[in-house]
């Protein structure tokens, strides 16, 4: 699945912000909901926080549903791992 989340997000750099925006939500929505690979869901917050960053006003609905249900420590994680792909993107 990283080749699939790696080319995503390469292709959503290259475009407008809204158009990465709905492509970092779809994959947001992929790992939260298992569609295509495992259920991940500090990698779901992760594309979900920057999809959110980036404008989209569902994705943090989602953000929310999702943190809903991690610990602590998950969201850790999660929100570290939005923060080095925003400072490295």
């Amino acid at each position: 699945m990283a080749r699939f989340e790696m080319h995503n997000a390469e292709t959503a750099t290259m475009g407008g912000d809204n158009n990465s925006a709905d492509v970092f939500c779809e994959m947001g929505l992929m790992y939260a909901t298992g569609r295509g690979c495992d259920v991940d869901l500090v990698a779901a917050h992760k594309w979900l926080n920057i999809a959110a960053i980036k404008g989209n006003d569902r994705a943090a609905e989602l953000r929310a549903d999702v943190a809903a249900t991690m610990n602590k420590m998950q969201l850790v994680e999660a929100l570290r791992a939005a923060r080095e792909w925003m400072t490295v993107h």
